[in-house]
């Protein structure tokens, strides 16, 4: 048969051309689905909620923007300073221990902030280790005699929020500093820059949109944040939303409440895409060479040292060991108090939405690939907002909709049917994994999507030119090729769904904890020594996307 023909080839052209219009359907009912519960967040402004915001706003409405607004500035300085600091030290001086430090300041990240407030406020009260050594060392009798700071107020809610999220800029500012030319630095230094000048005038302006990426990244979570803020008493937004819903039985205000808070999210998404905008560096030497590197000895070598190692100590090192201690203290009872069965839920959960969020990655990645249009490219970008928005608001903008939906079920089916029925999917494992996949689906869809930028199209073409369809395409060729980038994003969505907990504690079905919850609920009741042991296995979790992330760097730096 003669493949030129005209008949043939535009009969084959009409079967590619259907299956790859079906993604982009698809592509644009994810979108939807993703982003029902922001527009219902949005959509609550224009909704009366009588005298209560009226009340919200002359009594607590003015501390929530204050307290917000205090802790992101706090904390935006606190990541800046750090980040880049050991992030410059890191790579591009050497000094005893800096190949060390490159992953160890990594591993904060693997534990959420409210295990460090939970953990620093049991060693520093007044009956904690801490001030207890002080008090026989120096022969204090009782609290009259000496001062310390009270880290339970909104300063100790920013060291903690530092402590855990200086890794975002870190990251970023040390992939900018690794990929910036040697040849412009070197020029610096032939100019007779001095390190100080040629890290100010050179280096730091060059790596400005990554560190900008990694201060938006650390100020989101910032405002997402719900156990620390709550624990310490600090009134925010994310508390108020949860107070004004099951405290005060406000929907409508609850809804209000996190539509107020979008604003400071899409402030931030907005500063740091003008930030962008306005930086444009291009490198013309290979990212792949090796900088040359300063060679610190005497007072700066300890310096550096310091410098690198306090922040990994604070953010990870001295409330693992404290959580072990705990652990190993109450050794009989540390698996008692239904661990196991916490740990198959937050098992269960996770898996679910990381194997769902691949899923739906995948799809949206070749949809995008076969179709790189103005639809689907919006679909993308309406389906990433999720990762920005904090979990009390996705919580809201969820709860609101399905219950909706289940009372108009209700309705019909005891009208139309004489049936009674419950609630549907309001208190379901089923919305809870709901609002995961709308918080972090973003996360896997970054992975996916670099992982199959990789892929050539021209092994598309090929497979085209064979009869192969595109979800066959997919299947057989791209996932092989895909490993990596789809473990990266099994890994990532399933340690965040396991740290969790705004979203987990409004959504979650009766009677359904998770390690995240207990942990939350004993320390609450202040019983550090119940909630270590599932502390402790939550910050194991989070230790292994980490370790992988700092291993990938290191190979790609070889390769």
């Amino acid at each position: 048969m003669n493949e030129s023909n005209p008949i043939i080839s535009n009969s084959r052209n009409l079967i590619n051309y259907l299956p790859s219009k079906g993604w982009t359907a698809i592509v644009v009912i994810i979108a939807v689905l993703i982003a029902t519960p922001i527009l219902f967040v949005v959509s609550s402004i224009f909704i009366d909620a009588g005298t209560i915001w009226k009340h919200l706003a002359e009594t607590v409405l003015t501390s929530y923007i204050l307290n917000s607004l205090l802790l992101m500035f706090g904390v935006g300085i606190g990541v800046l300073i750090i980040g880049i600091a050991t992030a410059w030290l890191v790579t591009i001086c050497r000094f005893w221990g800096c190949r060390w430090f490159e992953w160890l300041l990594l591993l904060p990240l693997s534990a959420p902030a409210y295990l460090l407030a939970y953990t620093y406020t049991n060693m520093l009260d007044y009956y904690g280790p801490v001030q207890s050594t002080l008090r026989s060392w120096f022969g204090w009798q009782n609290y009259n005699d000496y001062w310390f700071p009270d880290i339970r107020s909104v300063w100790g809610a920013i060291v903690m929020l530092i402590l855990v999220l200086y890794p975002y800029v870190y990251l970023l500012a040390r992939t900018a500093f690794l990929e910036q030319s040697i040849c412009t630095l070197e020029a610096s230094r032939s100019l007779g820059c001095s390190p100080w000048q040629s890290f100010f005038k050179v280096a730091l302006p060059l790596a400005r949109p990554g560190i900008m990426a990694g201060l938006a990244l650390a100020l989101m979570e910032t405002l997402n944040d719900f156990g620390t803020v709550k624990y310490f008493g600090v009134n925010t937004f994310t508390t108020g939303i949860y107070d004004t819903w099951f405290g005060l039985g406000e929907r409508e205000a609850a809804a209000q409440l996190a539509a107020f808070l979008m604003l400071f999210i899409f402030t931030l998404i907005l500063l740091e895409l003008w930030s962008r905008r306005q930086a444009r560096y291009y490198q013309n030497s290979s990212p792949k060479s090796h900088i040359p590197r300063y060679q610190l000895t005497s007072w700066r070598a300890i310096l550096a040292w310091l410098v690198c190692f306090l922040p990994f100590f604070g953010g990870f090192l001295a409330p693992s060991l404290y959580l072990v201690d705990l652990v190993i203290a109450n050794a009989e009872t540390a698996l008692e108090n239904n661990f196991f069965n916490l740990a198959n839920h937050s098992l269960m959960v996770s898996v679910v939405t990381a194997i769902a969020a691949l899923i739906l990655s995948l799809i949206m990645a070749y949809g995008k690939r076969l179709q790189d249009n103005f639809f689907m490219n919006a679909s993308v970008r309406i389906a990433a907002l999720g990762y920005a928005i904090p979990g009390s608001v996705i919580a809201v903008g969820i709860l609101i909709p399905v219950g909706r939906l289940d009372n108009a079920i209700a309705n019909i089916m005891e009208q139309g049917f004489n049936l009674k029925i419950g609630l549907l999917i309001s208190g379901t494992i089923l919305a809870l994994i709901y609002a995961y996949l709308v918080r972090f689906l973003p996360v896997a869809f970054g992975a996916v999507e670099s992982s199959l930028g990789k892929i050539k199209p021209s092994l598309d073409d090929a497979a085209r030119s064979l009869g192969s369809t595109p979800s066959k395409i997919l299947i057989k060729i791209h996932t092989p090729l895909m490993t990596g980038g789809m473990l990266t994003a099994i890994m990532l969505v399933f340690v965040d769904v396991m740290k969790e907990l705004p979203a987990t504690l409004v959504i979650r079905p009766f009677n359904f904890d998770t390690l995240a919850i207990r942990v939350y609920q004993y320390a609450s009741d202040e019983r550090l020594s119940d909630a270590a042991a599932p502390a402790l296995a939550i910050v194991l979790v989070g230790m292994i996307p980490v370790i992988f992330l700092s291993w990938q760097i290191a190979q790609s730096r070889r390769s």
